[in-house]
């Protein structure tokens, strides 16, 4: 499994919604589902599943999809 369907699976599963919504212009609020909460667990399960623990900046600018990959780019992961 390649790490881009790895990460999609993570965001589609933690917050709860369809694979046609996980693009790399989805954002941070865009979606009722993506909230402070969901986005804690988003950042909980990209961390357990990558084997990663991101700093707070990296937390706070996680405000996309696209936006994911970049970072998870600077963990050695690639997409």
């Amino acid at each position: 499994m390649s790490n881009e369907i790895k990460l999609k699976n993570i965001f589609i599963e933690t917050l709860g919604v369809e694979e046609e919504k996980i693009t790399d212009n989805l954002t941070y609020n865009s979606i009722a589902e993506w909230d402070s909460v969901a986005h804690m667990a988003l950042v909980a399960e990209i961390d357990d599943n990558f084997d990663i623990m991101m700093d707070t900046d990296d937390v706070i600018d996680l405000s996309s999809f696209k936006k994911a990959k970049e970072i998870l780019t600077k963990y050695g992961i690639e997409f």
